[in-house]
């Protein structure tokens, strides 16, 4: 670099540190940027075109409108023309003309989750900027280890640290072999039960709640996320959030939960931190998630490398440390049955670019 680019870069260094963004102005409601999430890595992605602009928090998305927590408290943010809502996540950071309202730009995304459908070539987000997901099931006929298995790719390939919630611990009599089953699927995964007759759960889940950080709660409808979100977000909250979600209960019949929440939304924690809530999802499709499938399934991962062929399916093939890893014992045949119809799924449903013009397409499976 030559000597003027290099007094050029040093110039542009110290004015970006002496940009003051707008502040909105401050009323007994008003919270700390800091209180709300943000962090040098959002400040970081700050120019010299972002003075006067105040940064602030998608807190819903809907069709036709948006509204975030800005320092000040809750707006209705003024779009911009062609502005597609689907573009934005519940819990982006987006900095806004403090006079008007207008959004004018969304900041890069620390983590994001977002969620494949059947046949969707777009996947929908589910939000964004989580520090942590709680994967929520229950100790009934709900808990199954294969759909857990999908949350955690969910999670692992968001960036967000994934935490399994057992609820309804008081309906069976021994809830510690739910948990053994669950801290089984993935290395170092925590899991937490939650019963309501003794614990208080907002205690439980205090070490992910803290002042700043951001969770989410997903799981299939009707094993407790909504009275979770109640019991975190707390009375003295609600003025800084929407009316209570709505609870329902479970079918006798199969132990299946009624759907009540229908969106998501930001919620203030009482004591702290910030909770997405999302609707439940009966589904979960695999999709671009080769670095989660990789995290859950560990075990498999560091052994291919020991296969004698590259390419090994871990199937049939001479050599094979997987399928050795099986024959002595130290593997689960079951968690080889999984591990290779995620993958099968997750490579039918990548995008991925291909023909001399980049054309895009969808890989086939093998």
């Amino acid at each position: 670099m030559n000597a003027s680019a290099d007094e050029a870069e040093k110039h542009q260094a110290v004015t970006l540190e002496s940009i003051q963004l707008e502040p909105a102005p401050a009323h007994p409601g008003s919270v700390k940027l800091q209180v709300l999430g943000w962090s040098s890595f959002f400040a970081d992605q700050l120019d010299l075109d972002d003075a006067g602009l105040t940064p602030m928090r998608i807190a819903t998305v809907h069709r036709a409108r948006m509204s975030a927590m800005s320092p000040d408290g809750p707006i209705k943010l003024a779009l911009p023309v062609h502005a597609n809502t689907g573009d934005y996540a519940v819990g982006d950071w987006v900095l806004v003309e403090p006079a008007t309202h207008v959004l004018k730009r969304r900041l890069a995304r620390k983590t994001v989750l977002q969620r494949h459908t059947e046949g969707g070539r777009v996947p929908q987000l589910a939000g964004a900027n989580i520090d942590t997901l709680f994967i929520v099931t229950s100790c009934n006929d709900d808990f199954n280890a294969a759909r857990l298995e999908r949350y955690l790719v969910f999670a692992n390939e968001s960036g967000a640290e994934p935490v399994v919630l057992l609820t309804k611990a008081d309906l069976v009599d021994d809830s510690t072999r739910y948990q053994a089953e669950a801290a089984a699927l993935q290395r170092g995964l925590a899991v937490v039960i939650l019963n309501p007759l003794i614990s208080d759960a907002r205690a439980e889940l205090a070490p992910w709640c803290g002042a700043g950080r951001t969770i989410a709660l997903v799981g299939s409808s009707g094993v407790g996320k909504s009275t979770l979100v109640n019991a975190l977000v707390g009375a003295d909250q609600l003025a800084l959030t929407d009316a209570p979600q709505a609870t329902g209960g479970i079918r006798e019949s199969d132990s299946k939960g009624r759907h009540t929440t229908t969106s998501r939304s930001l919620h203030a924690i009482a004591g702290g931190g910030w909770v997405i809530d999302t609707p439940g999802m009966r589904t979960l499709h695999v999709g671009d998630s080769a670095t989660g499938i990789d995290m859950l399934f560990e075990e498999i991962t560091e052994l291919a490398p020991l296969c004698r062929f590259r390419d090994c399916t871990h199937a049939h093939e001479p050599g094979c440390a997987v399928q050795a890893a099986i024959a002595t014992g130290a593997l689960d045949g079951e968690r080889l049955a999984r591990w290779r119809k995620l993958s099968d799924e997750n490579r039918g449903n990548t995008i991925a670019l291909s023909g001399p013009r980049g054309s895009v397409g969808r890989n086939k499976k093998r």
